[in-house]
């Protein structure tokens, strides 16, 4: 997949650009606070995900203005699109001049890998980062998941707000038979997707961190569910822990509450990688991430690198860009001259949201 157009207008700080980048290696320069990440956003929005820098869709409009729209060209294996995202105080969007009806429909049509440094939270912080991540990539891929886990996340709610009402101890375990049934094959469903990602995932990110690490470390990761001590269902575990959930007002187990180890020569990356380690990890992940992508869908995704290049040493940066170099590439950084060492690709230069 390649954007042959990008256009944005009352996006944040930018009032009104307009891009043409080129099929490899695009590189977005300028001082910080100028606008570039703003882009990167505009650009990740089209793949139907929400902000990775903001929950609310208001905060994408420039101060002052009613609305943002940003368009975009970009061409597939099957056929030339057109996209629109208008922004209020929600998202609105439409591909080839039909209107959706929700920007999610996006998903699957425009596939994109991100990284960013707030992604160094997926090995640094705790669990949710992690689930995050997974469900995320497995909607790019997937889009019925992503109808699965709203499904199963309003499950979880009605199950706490009787749990926490937990006077009536009869009436709780009488809603809990009526429920369970449904709350456990969906979240049943969910493991199995997220086993199958991972199973998906891990060859490539153990290729691509031992080429980050120069073949000193490896690295693995483990689904870990909540509650299980062995080879139990959802079912089984869930009842279980019945009298832990009524005593404690709350689901303690299912998928909303999993969590994926990640371990760098079988110790955990979390508790005692380095900062080189864990930022090595997420970069493998991401990067992982988009061959997955094209393994199911047959599409090269579009690669967004947000400041990251300028915080790796030579080799590191040398060995990402020889696996992104036949893609197209979106990068930010403050000086282009001390990250791109290729010879092909387009550099624009950014200023108080204005391309010079």
């Amino acid at each position: 997949m390649k954007i042959t157009e990008l256009s944005l207008e009352n996006y944040r700080n930018i009032e009104n650009i307009s891009l043409s980048p080129c099929e490899g290696v695009n590189i977005i320069y300028g001082e910080n606070a100028q606008g570039k990440t703003n882009i990167l956003e505009a650009i990740f929005l089209f793949t139907g995900l929400k902000s990775f820098r903001s929950s609310k869709d208001s905060e994408l409009v420039m101060f002052g203005k009613d609305f943002s729209r940003i368009k975009t060209q970009f061409e597939t294996s099957h056929r030339k699109n057109t996209s629109e995202i208008k922004i209020t105080d929600r998202r609105r969007a439409s591909l080839n001049g039909v209107s959706l009806k929700s920007p999610t429909e996006l998903m699957s049509r425009f596939p994109a890998s991100l990284f960013s440094p707030g992604f160094m939270s997926l090995i640094q912080n705790g669990p949710s980062e992690r689930r995050k991540f997974i469900d995320s990539a497995i909607c790019q891929i997937k889009p019925r998941y992503a109808v699965l886990l709203s499904e199963y996340t309003k499950l979880v709610k009605q199950r706490n707000a009787v749990l926490k009402d937990n006077e009536d101890i009869k009436s709780v375990r009488l809603f809990l038979d009526c429920i369970n049934d449904a709350f456990t094959n969906l979240g049943e469903e969910i493991y199995r997707e997220r086993k199958e990602y991972l199973d998906l995932l891990l060859p490539y990110v153990s290729e691509i961190y031992s080429g980050l690490s120069s073949g000193k470390e490896e690295i693995s990761f483990t689904y870990l569910r909540k509650g299980c001590h062995g080879e139990e269902s959802l079912k089984e575990i869930v009842k279980n822990h019945e009298k832990a959930d009524i005593n404690a007002g709350i689901t303690l187990t299912g998928p909303h509450r999993d969590d994926i180890e990640i371990n760098i020569n079988s110790v955990s990356a979390r508790s005692f990688g380095s900062q080189g380690q864990k930022r090595s990890a997420a970069i493998a992940l991401k990067l992982s991430e988009a061959q997955v992508i094209k393994s199911i869908t047959g599409e090269e995704p579009v690669i967004l690198l947000d400041d990251v290049m300028s915080e790796l040493d030579t080799l590191r940066q040398d060995y990402i860009l020889n696996h992104i170099k036949d893609r197209q590439v979106f990068i930010t950084c403050c000086d282009p001259g001390s990250i791109l060492r290729m010879s092909e690709g387009k550099t624009f230069s950014i200023k108080e949201g204005r391309l010079k």
